[in-house]
């Protein structure tokens, strides 16, 4: 039996700053985790490793970095405070596992994956989700360690936005981690990671950690991982949509994908965006605003990563 084409993508949430945001090296460091992000799950699946590992090493970086809104640098809500959602879900069986609402657990996705192979619960939440992930072995920390220097500027200027009555960017307002594999059997998988959108009401759960929203992987089909207002790709039912319309109307990832960004969200005024992988190991990272952190590496090893509308070659990777 032949091996299928390892593809790998990702995203770190659609809705960038513009460039005069941030500095030139700022912008470099982003791009440079991106990278190591790609790198860490192209490793997994190099070595004939799972579609499943590989999403989770690939969010795992992209968690501990302060540029994304997931993990250490995610979003603050209305009482100042962090609450973080995750999912991952595995196309070969539809296992799957989330936390919602977590204020302590450092890699949301880690007690996401221990969720999908305890098979007891897809979805824990709040101190049940902090709880369970301590009893697995996993990092917990204080809630301040997930503050950045820039998160407690965004809420400020969300709560400036809110007083004033005047409308928010994009980039401003949420933001999300999230990554999509085939592996060498074929096997596709999903995973997810968001602080959810600034100045959120404490409790507010996005689509990030509810199967078939968000996160979404199906053997044979797609894999999908969403970023965006999350409340709309709830209402559309996002990731389940996608592999539906390929799987019962024949469309393509790409006319699945842009119909969702483009048409569904899209004409509603919404931000959106995603990275999703096919069985062939195609990769589609579709966004209709001005920028999305996003990457991937495709079935032939070739290496892009991105911010704004240019892509930049990382290189030809090795697939052996």
């Amino acid at each position: 039996m032949s091996s299928a084409p390892i593809a790998l993508a990702l995203h770190g949430g659609c809705g960038t700053l513009p460039p005069d945001e941030l500095t030139p090296a700022e912008w470099a460091e982003s791009r440079d985790h991106l990278a190591e992000a790609l790198r860490a799950g192209w490793d997994v699946l190099k070595r004939g490793g799972r579609s499943l590992d590989a999403v989770e090493a690939t969010v795992v970086v992209l968690e501990n970095s302060p540029h994304f809104n997931a993990g250490h640098g995610a979003a603050l809500n209305a009482a100042h405070e962090h609450e973080l959602d995750s999912a991952i879900m595995d196309g070969a069986t539809l296992s799957a596992g989330a936390v919602a609402g977590a204020q302590r657990i450092r890699n949301p996705v880690k007690a996401a994956r221990a969720l999908l192979e305890r098979n007891e619960a897809i979805l824990l939440i709040g101190p049940a989700a902090d709880r369970f992930a301590e009893e697995a072995g996993l990092v917990v920390v204080e809630n301040s360690y997930f503050t950045t220097p820039r998160r407690i500027d965004m809420l400020r200027r969300m709560k400036a936005h809110k007083a004033s009555g005047t409308a928010a960017s994009e980039g401003e307002k949420h933001g999300t981690v999230g990554a999509v594999a085939c592996d060498r059997h074929g096997h596709l998988a999903a995973a997810t990671s968001t602080g959810g959108y600034t100045n959120k009401p404490p409790g507010r759960v996005g689509d990030s950690p509810l199967i078939g929203a968000g996160t979404y992987a199906r053997d044979g089909v797609c894999a999908v991982s969403c970023t965006g207002m999350g409340e709309y790709f709830m209402r559309a039912v996002a990731g389940h949509e996608i592999a539906a319309q390929m799987s019962l109307a024949g469309r393509s990832l790409d006319e699945a994908t842009q119909a969702m960004v483009f048409d569904v969200i899209g004409k509603q005024g919404i931000g959106a965006g995603l990275c999703a992988v096919d069985a062939a190991g195609h990769v589609v990272v579709p966004f209709n605003t001005v920028g999305m952190y996003r990457g991937f590496v495709n079935a032939d090893g070739d290496c892009y990563v991105g911010t704004h509308a240019d892509l930049e070659f990382r290189g030809t990777w090795d697939r052996n």
